[in-house]
């Protein structure tokens, strides 16, 4: 029988209505969250409350993929519709508790950026105006070494969302035989995002070698479905690119679980492969249902966080 202790820190956060700014002491520190009733979503008519409290409904599951990664801190301080503007460098103002990650730019700058280690971070970052997250692909004891793979499929004009659910079949279908298992997830804006856990040990300018060979093969191969071209101007009509470019070092994708600035608030979501095969739509997967998706299937993403059935990397390259 768990104790008034136990059940108090398994419920669920619920943040405040009818207030516009409040204080949260999560683990012993404390959050400032501010404007919470501003309208990040005029068409959904979604709050920066309901934002925040839908991080906060999705946290368990979300933290683990960020943990010990930099946060390229993408803000919409004015919702979906206003100037967004990324930014690296943690500001000033941050809380003495929060923890950052020191990454040297070719410009011999010394970025500290910062880490989103716990439900008090998660929500202080998302309270600057980060509708959606996007995390280093290594960890912070070695951001030159990742630790997944991936394959960010764009559909170009012309090219439906059934082509890229096509595409990202394909994808799956070229990277098993070779040993890896890749999950997917919409990306919640357009497109599909392929993850492959891998062993640490390339350099992240290693990986983009091996996501580039591959991209330019399966062109080759389905000339009417992929194209890896990355020049805008030059991709032929109604294909799907997929994106190697987005290995490079110091790029980012938007999170697993990520809101999009989108009028539909739609969410970077894991599924099934079964679900592709069935037509799963962008659409599907918003802030209002996927924590109760969450919470009836768990992290469908687990398997890129455990230690065991990671792909050696090093033996196609």
């Amino acid at each position: 029988m768990p104790t008034t202790k136990q059940a108090r820190a398994r419920a669920p956060l619920r943040l405040p209505t009818g207030v516009d700014q409040v204080t949260l002491r999560l683990g012993g520190r404390r959050v400032e969250l501010t404007n919470l009733g501003k309208v990040f979503w005029p068409e959904a008519g979604y709050t920066k409350r309901d934002l925040l409290q839908y991080y906060a409904a999705v946290s368990a599951a979300l933290l683990p993929h960020l943990h010990d990664r930099a946060m390229v801190m993408k803000r919409y301080p004015n919702g979906i519709h206003g100037k967004c503007f990324f930014m690296k460098r943690t500001p000033p103002s941050r809380p003495d508790w929060l923890e950052t990650c020191a990454i040297m730019h070719k410009s011999e700058s010394l970025i500290a950026f910062p880490m989103v280690q716990n439900l008090a971070s998660l929500l202080w970052t998302v309270n600057l105006g980060c509708i959606d997250l996007n995390q280093w692909y290594a960890r912070c004891d070695d951001t030159d070494r990742p630790d997944y793979l991936h394959f960010d499929l764009d559909p170009g004009p012309g090219a439906p969302f059934a082509r890229v659910r096509e595409t990202a079949l394909l994808v799956r279908d070229a990277l098993e035989p070779m040993g890896m298992r890749p999950l997917v997830k919409t990306s919640g804006s357009s497109g599909m995002h392929l993850y492959v856990p891998i062993v640490r040990g390339p350099v992240q300018k290693e990986v983009w070698r091996f996501a580039k060979r591959l991209a330019k093969q399966l062109e080759k191969r389905y000339p009417k479905v992929i194209t890896a071209e990355y020049r805008i101007a030059s991709r032929p009509h109604g294909r799907v690119l997929v994106d190697y470019n987005q290995n490079a070092w110091g790029r980012t994708l938007a999170s697993v679980y990520s809101v999009r600035p989108r009028e539909a608030a739609t969410v970077s979501t894991p599924v099934t492969w079964t679900e592709v095969e069935r037509g799963c739509e962008i659409a599907d997967f918003r802030l209002d249902n996927v924590p109760a998706r969450v919470r009836r299937l768990g992290d469908l993403w687990k398997p890129l966080l455990a230690s065991r059935g990671r792909f050696r990397l090093e033996e196609v390259l």
